[in-house]
């Protein structure tokens, strides 16, 4: 039951994100952002995972992981409350604040799933990754209602409670001491920083891609969707199947990595869907529902593969969290470009469609990272002079 506690952990890490989206025209409106003001703001919480992410191996070792996680979901569940009831800088701030706290567990779980469940890393991570899942597409999907019932702040807001309920639910694990960094174990390879392996990089690459693809889906399919005619509670809808089809793709991504050698097919397998699904909102639109339901096939099991080959590619907890720490502090800051950039083509251009060949060009990129990505190397061979 306690190790089970990780997955209720997860179910709070995307909800305050993704919850932005479907409101973002009301924040617009009512704090007078442009379409580039909004892209950043969603951008926000990634660059707060990339300044926040390398720091949180030195936590974990003062504190122990168990610990560093109570305080991350402390900190999240004030963060929320300070974007949602602060004002205009409070918006901006607690924004800052909530993905700094994500970033505490983004980077601590695959550590702590390592350690749990050493003997099924990738069914346990399929099944937290389908908890940050579930967690994102009920909060894209209550958004509109919520909003309805209260206003955009109150939407907003609401999200600190599940993360208070599971901060508690936490508070004796944390107690236990469980989880405290080991030490470096001596094991014949001399320790090497994972900043200078080739491996390393490459699962930081396809960690970047698949994020930066995500994270603009999220920012502004509804709003993609609403230009062309669909109202905002349809977008919101569309945004929550394309999250629960992920949610379903990161379950079943496992049964191709069954092979300990090689998972270029499983790598291959959940970046080639994207492509088709950008190609096929650009020049087939009509049939949007069926591309966002492919496009998240493809964004569900890419999560669930970038966060297995972390834990599969480190040699121990501590090497886990190192590298945990770098993919995720350089792949979200790529990552953080996405939804300002796509914002300002919308913008610039006074369409989506310059948006929608960015995210195919990304999703071919990823799809050439997967292949030497996806190889059975281990993090530490192969390092760079």
């Amino acid at each position: 039951m306690i190790a089970a506690l990780v997955f209720l952990v997860t179910l709070n890490l995307r909800p305050s994100l993704t919850v932005v989206g479907p409101l973002l025209p009301h924040i617009g409106d009512d704090e007078g952002l442009s379409e580039g003001m909004l892209g950043l703001l969603g951008a926000l919480p990634l660059v707060a995972f990339a300044m926040v992410s390398p720091l949180v191996h030195q936590l974990s070792t003062r504190w122990g992981a168990d610990r560093a996680m109570l305080a991350g979901l402390l900190v999240l569940a004030g963060g929320i409350g300070l974007r949602s009831y602060t004002g205009s800088v409070g918006l901006w701030l607690g924004t800052l604040v909530i993905g700094s706290a994500i970033a505490v567990g983004n980077v601590l779980v695959p550590a702590i799933v390592k350690q749990d469940y050493a003997s099924n890393v990738s069914r346990a991570t399929g099944i937290y990754s389908a908890c940050m899942g579930v967690g994102a597409a009920v909060a894209s999907a209550v958004a509109v209602p919520l909003a309805a019932a209260t206003d955009w702040r109150g939407a907003l807001g609401f999200w600190a409670l599940p993360a208070l309920v599971v901060a508690v639910l936490w508070l004796p694990r944390a107690r236990s001491g469980a989880s405290v960094v080991e030490p470096q174990p001596s094991d014949g390879h001399p320790p090497v920083s994972v900043w200078r392996q080739p491996m390393a990089w490459l699962l930081t690459a396809f960690m970047g891609l698949q994020s930066t693809i995500f994270y603009v889906m999220v920012t502004w399919l509804p709003t993609i969707e609403t230009s062309a005619g669909l109202s905002a509670g349809e977008a919101g809808l569309h945004l929550f199947s394309y999250q629960l089809v992920g949610l379903l793709a990161g379950l079943a991504i496992p049964r191709l990595m069954r092979r300990p050698d090689n998972q270029v097919v499983a790598a291959v397998t959940s970046s080639v869907p994207v492509v088709i699904a950008a190609l096929g909102l650009l020049f087939v639109p009509d049939l949007a529902l069926l591309w966002v339901v492919v496009a998240g096939f493809g964004s569900g099991s890419s999560l669930v593969l970038a966060l297995s080959l972390i834990s599969l590619r480190g040699r121990n907890h501590q090497e886990t969290t190192q590298l945990s720490g770098m993919t995720q502090s350089l792949g979200y800051l790529f990552a953080a470009a996405g939804p300002v950039v796509a914002g300002y083509l919308g913008q610039r251009t006074g369409s989506w469609q310059a948006t929608l060949i960015l995210i195919a060009a990304l999703a071919v990129a990823q799809t050439a990272v997967a292949i030497p990505a996806g190889r059975d190397r281990t993090v530490h061979s192969g390092v760079m002079p």
